[in-house]
């Protein structure tokens, strides 16, 4: 099959690298060139356009937001006005759910198909193939393109035919994340500033009632203060609590805590730091919490 990746951010050049096959032929775009140059010294072939997919079968996109992606795919003559008729587009970003919706129609009006697959994972996960996939769109054809997608996941959930669908999954396990790192960081902050060793206390939590990996990789950066260089920027969570915001007025669904951990991503670009991952949520906690040992987190 030939397949085209677009956007090789921390999670993109990951999530392509695993695509790479004898039996395929991988074409990659990115608008920096330099993030091509090991996946070329792999055997994929890097374009200089988002629109130089025309005979690609099966092109996927992993962009940091609406703005990106709609330069890639919608912009005059970019991905949209290139693909072939019956080619399928899978957009693996975290997006808006009503730019997804957007996509499906636009994509079903030009013959082509449109899958939303965004996912759930760090860039050591892309780079491992363990995210987690939740797809949502034609059916059968998820079933069909599910060997290829299963090669950069762990395991793949078929939520809805509308496309969008996938994407409010994915924005609603975004601010499950980011409630579990703002509630991981004010208990910590809490035993901590009462005399419990922070570390000691992640151990016990890690092994008793929070076992997931969110609990597990998340309290380590927390109680490491290990939030640079960023996995997940704070910009991208602050990104995507503004969509959550966004779907939960359009289906009328009050959300206070996701006012309130908005405000805490609000808080750190304030300072400007956009260059920590998005862990110094719970940091932050400790921080005015008036912790010394947050203040020089690292």
């Amino acid at each position: 099959m030939k397949i085209g990746f677009l956007g090789l951010g921390h999670m993109g050049i990951g999530m392509a690298r695993r695509l790479l096959n004898p039996q395929d032929e991988l074409k990659v775009y990115n608008r920096s060139t330099a993030a091509s140059e090991a996946l070329v010294a792999a055997g994929a072939k890097a374009v200089a356009r988002p629109g130089a997919m025309a005979d690609r079968d099966l092109v996927f996109t992993m962009l940091a937001n609406d703005q990106a992606l709609r330069d890639v795919v919608l912009a005059p003559g970019a991905l949209l006005d290139n693909l072939p008729k019956g080619a399928t587009h899978v957009s693996c970003s975290t997006i808006s759910v009503a730019l997804a919706a957007e996509l499906a129609e636009r994509h079903a009006a030009a013959g082509q198909n449109f899958i939303s697959m965004p996912v759930f994972g760090r860039p050591d996960a892309a780079a491992a193939g363990k995210l987690f996939l939740v797809a949502a769109g034609p059916q059968d054809l998820v079933e069909q393109l599910r060997p290829i997608f299963l090669r950069m996941g762990q395991d793949l959930w078929w939520i809805a035919p509308q496309a969008e669908l996938a994407n409010l999954v994915k924005l609603s396990g975004n601010f499950l994340i980011a409630a579990t790192i703002e509630s991981m960081g004010e208990a910590m902050a809490l035993v901590e500033k009462g005399g419990v060793d922070r570390h000691a206390y992640l151990d016990f939590l890690t092994h008793s009632l929070f076992t997931s990996p969110i609990h597990r990789n998340y309290g380590r950066l927390i109680a490491d203060r290990a939030v640079r260089p960023a996995g997940v920027a704070a910009p991208l969570g602050q990104k995507d609590l503004r969509l959550v915001g966004e779907a939960a007025e359009k289906l009328a669904v009050p959300m206070p805590f996701a006012s309130a951990l908005r405000e805490r991503f609000l808080g750190l670009a304030a300072r400007g730091e956009n260059d920590v991952d998005w862990a110094a949520v719970g940091v932050e906690a400790a921080r005015v919490a008036g912790l010394h040992s947050a203040a020089g987190k690292s």
